[in-house]
């Protein structure tokens, strides 16, 4: 969200502009608010975000939450208006990154669970002098140890890698993908299975039967050629073609079913 240019006014004709703005609502008061308060809204999307593109999304989102601050506040009640709208805008961005930034669905309360352990961690380490362990974590959350592995283990869950993510492959810098060590479907071994398939019900097949499936589908001669080469007529080809196409048909299908 981009703020008009305006003269940015001072803390006295800031008290006045949102009274102002509460007895005669206008595009133009509001627009000096915002743009007076930009900064503050920058500096929290700031503390909040894990790289740039994430913090200018923040900053839309923290906009909302300052757009929202001006239009409730009651300058009447005598209250600073920053205490009202920093916790606010805060309140904007931290329900955005719970619903809006996960990469995968994890459920609400372990997004919820996560900033609460980050800072049990902070604290504990502070208290402790040193790293805490689960199981102080989860006194001092009055949690059980499962459910705050659980959430440690989904917070990893908040960005996904890519399948370009480049990881190293050996101790000289050589470099791989993710995508090159995923699976991929072998044709190959589809071929292999179809082909023993055929094999098996070709048994099916008279000697005679067998000569003109080679030859009109392996070889690829017209049903005339084929009879030429056998010495039988075209229309004795055809017949022996279709009959040996139908028990071929009914043996794949058993030997499928098996």
């Amino acid at each position: 969200m981009s703020v008009h240019s305006q003269p940015v006014p001072g803390g006295n004709e800031l008290h006045q502009l949102l009274e102002n703005y509460h007895r005669h609502p206008s595009q133009e008061i509001k627009t000096r608010i915002v743009t007076y308060y930009s900064d503050l809204v920058d500096n929290i999307a700031f503390r909040f975000a894990s790289g740039k593109e994430l913090k200018e999304d923040l900053y839309q989102v923290g906009m909302i939450g300052l757009l929202s601050a001006i239009d409730r506040f009651d300058p009447s009640l005598g209250k600073n208006f920053e205490s009202f709208a920093i916790p606010t805008i805060i309140g904007e961005i931290k329900r955005h990154i719970r619903d809006k930034t996960w990469s995968v669905h994890v459920p609400r309360r372990i997004k919820e669970l996560g900033p609460k352990i980050k800072r049990a961690v902070e604290d504990l380490t502070t208290e402790l002098g040193h790293s805490p362990r689960i199981e102080e974590i989860a006194s001092y959350l009055n949690l059980s140890e499962e459910v705050v592995l659980e959430a440690m283990e989904m917070g990893k869950s908040y960005q996904a890698l890519s399948v370009d993510s480049a990881i190293e492959a050996d101790g000289e810098g050589g470099t791989i993908t993710l995508l090159d060590l995923i699976g991929q479907k072998e044709e190959g071994y589809e071929i292999v299975d179809k082909q023993l398939l055929l094999s098996k019900a070709f048994k099916v097949l008279t000697q005679r039967e067998k000569e003109i499936i080679y030859l009109t589908f392996f070889e690829n001669l017209s049903q005339k050629q084929a009879g030429d080469r056998l010495g039988i007529s075209q229309m004795h080809v055809s017949r022996l073609q279709r009959r040996a196409l139908e028990k071929l048909k009914s043996a794949i299908k058993v030997k499928s079913s098996e």
